[in-house]
């Protein structure tokens, strides 16, 4: 029973910085002066910091080559279900201005903020590599093919393939993905930083989480949630992220000859709400805001069930 609780403490936690936000909007102390300060402050200075100090206190030279074959296994599964979600917008009619959102929340899981937290309280330290390895995983793939799926979304008449270009390879190298490459070379390379650089990259990285939520809060405060219903859209989005890619991932890692632990930790990180920065992105490129915010909360709300749920499922396993 204390397992379950840490889970969903770890999820009600994400909530309440949420609120946070809300209240700061409430009070008018976040306004459509001051907004877009807060993505820019996620996406260009505290995530890419995150990365750098987290991965080089995590992962040593020998740790980083022993895991990164196991990384296979959620890159396969992340393939196949962005194809799925490219199947889903054509039978689901999902519109123009959301296919890259939808596409992109579908596929990829908030594998840091609440991947970490949830693995922790259900596995313990031990599963904390595999943990980052499927972060690994899905980093690469959302700031990638999802950064280009959601930047698609501001040309509402464009189709992603538009997007596929020498031009968005070129902006794929983003601040985020940088920071995360910069970490891996580190690693390789057994550079250390000096501890000055590290302390900095520690409490700036840090912010990332509250505010990445305080913004999603904030954004929340202006919507009219009695226009909210549940559509072929935010179900199909649920259903990729809690029925969809678990299944996959499990059909996928069956194939595998990995840990059991390494498993059971993939389809966790796989069965998780979508990515906060996908609000984030969705305000830098001016794409529907709402849209990706009432994903991100609504994915975060049900995964308070989701995940007891996957936790019995898997001790069975």
């Amino acid at each position: 029973m204390s397992v379950f609780l840490h889970a969903i403490e770890g999820v009600i936690t994400l909530l309440l910085m949420g609120l946070a936000g809300w209240y700061m909007a409430y009070k008018g102390w976040i306004d459509k002066n001051n907004k877009s300060l807060l993505p820019k402050l996620v996406n260009y200075i505290s995530l890419p910091l995150f990365f750098i100090y987290n991965l080089t206190t995590t992962f040593s030279k020998d740790q980083l080559e022993h895991l990164i074959s196991g990384a296979a296994v959620p890159f396969i599964s992340m393939i196949i279900c962005y194809f799925l979600s490219l199947l889903f917008v054509r039978l689901l009619h999902i519109r123009h201005g959301h296919r890259g959102t939808f596409s992109a929340s579908f596929t990829n899981s908030n594998s840091i903020f609440v991947g970490v937290p949830v693995t922790l309280a259900l596995f313990g330290e031990k599963a904390l590599p595999y943990a980052l390895l499927f972060f690994f995983a899905n980093t690469t793939f959302f700031w990638t093919i999802g950064n280009a799926s959601i930047q698609s979304d501001a040309n509402k008449s464009a189709s992603w393939r538009d997007y596929m270009t020498l031009a968005t390879l070129k902006k794929v190298f983003s601040a985020p993905i940088c920071g995360f490459l910069i970490s891996v070379l580190l690693i390789l390379f057994d550079i250390t930083l000096p501890p000055f650089l590290m302390d900095t990259a520690k409490y700036l990285g840090y912010m990332t989480t509250p505010v990445a939520l305080i913004f999603i809060g904030s954004t929340l405060y202006s919507m009219n949630f009695k226009q909210l219903k549940f559509d072929r859209d935010l179900n199909g989005v649920l259903t990729g992220r809690f029925i969809i890619a678990p299944i996959i991932t499990y059909i996928v890692g069956s194939f595998f000859p990995i840990p059991e632990l390494m498993f059971k930790d993939f389809i966790i990180m796989a069965s998780l709400p979508a990515m906060i920065q996908t609000v984030v992105l969705s305000s830098l490129y001016k794409t529907d805001i709402e849209y990706a915010t009432v994903i991100v909360s609504i994915t975060t709300i049900f995964s308070i069930i989701t995940i007891p749920i996957y936790m019995v499922i898997l001790s069975y396993l």
